[in-house]
């Protein structure tokens, strides 16, 4: 397998060759967000400047040729995920609305006072909330499958925690914080056997793992752009044709309605039933691009890259003394949490960016596994396509300046 030309890259990306307090800029904050290449700026850029017209409906040429850029990257969505139909993809502003949305839209359909949703864990709060929202207003039961003390979710306890009141299994794909990727063709396939259908959080896996919802046969998955070099304010949810067809609307408005009456509305056709008004159609080229730049890389490539700069990255950290890494030695994604002994993790993010180093501290959106671990919280340093060994250097360097500090 041919390997990524990781500086050939990074020139793509002007913001990583600025510096910090003088210090070159050493960027491991991509799990929260990743930085956007020039391609992705330029085609957003280009279509503001000659293609900006409201899409759908519009019978002149700027507004169909930017309808056509629009559903041309729903397209290249679907292609990206491997889904069966266009119709399947709805744009949203993000993971966090799209797991609002089925939130919202499943309970109120598909579920009454009693009836459990199973979530783990290691779940980011945007697939906590919406669901506690959900038991706060609908009576519905959240309930929690318990992980082992080094980060992993067992099938067997998917399968042990399943009822007769089970309605909908919601799992992250890959853990934000420990960097686990859970067996979710095997989690989707028990629940499948229970009759449960599964919604998969896959905003950290699409930027790092190929998916294809059909092999993983998924009901529901959620990821976003911006974690993906593409522009914020903008992600995807899929979901299957049937499913999505017994689901409400999720808002009211432009785009989404059929025929209105003050007697009655009827709905648009997918996807269109769950876009209601504007859509950031630029934001959607700008997405595709990120996609197609993804995909001229190869994610095979970029997986291979990132799996052995995260495991470099573990290899060094282990010569740190007093440094506890979180989450399993494998499978283990781009994503390394860790506490250098009684040292405060924001003390440590300060200093490191006081080196020119960003990364995350905190409890990363996730406060029910800090308790899990018994921690407040953690540094975390996350990978993308464009970081070095080098970069890992400076990090264990820094933290061995930090270490001595205290």
């Amino acid at each position: 397998m041919k390997s990524i030309n990781t500086n050939k890259i990074r020139e793509d990306f002007p913001i990583l060759s600025r510096e910090v307090y003088g210090r070159p800029l050493v960027y491991l904050d991509n799990a929260a967000t990743t930085q956007k290449p020039l391609c992705v700026l330029d085609a957003m850029r280009e279509e503001y400047l000659n293609v900006n017209a409201n899409v759908h409906r519009g019978v002149h040429y700027l507004s169909q040729q930017a309808t056509d850029l629009h559903e041309a990257a729903r397209e290249t969505v679907r292609r990206f995920i491997n889904a069966g139909k266009t119709e399947e993809v709805i744009f949203t502003r993000g993971t966090t609305e799209a797991i609002n949305l089925v939130a919202q839209t499943f309970c109120q359909s598909q579920m009454r006072e009693g009836d459990e949703v199973l979530v783990s864990d290691m779940e980011h709060h945007s697939n906590i909330v919406p669901w506690q929202l959900q038991a706060m207003q609908r009576g519905i039961v959240v309930r929690h499958l318990p992980i082992s003390d080094n980060g992993l979710l067992c099938c067997n306890e998917v399968a042990a925690n399943i009822n007769e009141r089970t309605r909908l299994v919601s799992i992250t794909h890959v853990s934000n914080v420990l960097g686990t990727v859970n067996p979710v063709a095997d989690i989707v396939r028990i629940a499948h056997e229970h009759g449960v259908p599964v919604l998969v959080d896959a905003a950290q896996s699409a930027p790092h793992i190929s998916i294809d919802v059909q092999k993983l046969d998924c009901d529901f998955l959620a990821f976003s752009g911006h974690k993906m070099y593409g522009p914020t304010g903008i992600g995807v949810l899929y979901g299957k044709e049937e499913w999505l067809d017994r689901l409400p609307p999720y808002q009211g408005g432009g785009e989404m309605i059929d025929k209105v009456t003050w007697e009655h509305t009827t709905f648009e056709r997918l996807p269109f039933k769950f876009e209601a008004g504007t859509p950031d159609y630029v934001a959607t080229h700008g997405l595709a691009t990120a996609i197609d730049y993804i995909n001229s890389l190869g994610l095979d490539q970029i997986e291979a890259h990132e799996t052995k700069l995260t495991q470099y990255c573990m290899e060094q950290l282990q010569t740190i003394d007093g440094l506890t890494v979180y989450g399993p030695a494998e499978p283990h994604d781009a994503v390394v949490s860790f506490n250098v002994g009684q040292i405060h993790h924001l003390d440590i993010g300060t200093l490191l960016d006081r080196l020119g180093i960003a990364v995350r501290t905190g409890h990363h959106c996730a406060q029910p596994l800090m308790d899990r671990l018994g921690i407040s919280g953690t540094v975390r340093a996350s990978f993308a396509l464009y970081n070095t060994q080098e970069e890992v250097d400076a990090l264990a360097a820094g933290l061995r300046r930090v270490v001595q500090m205290f």
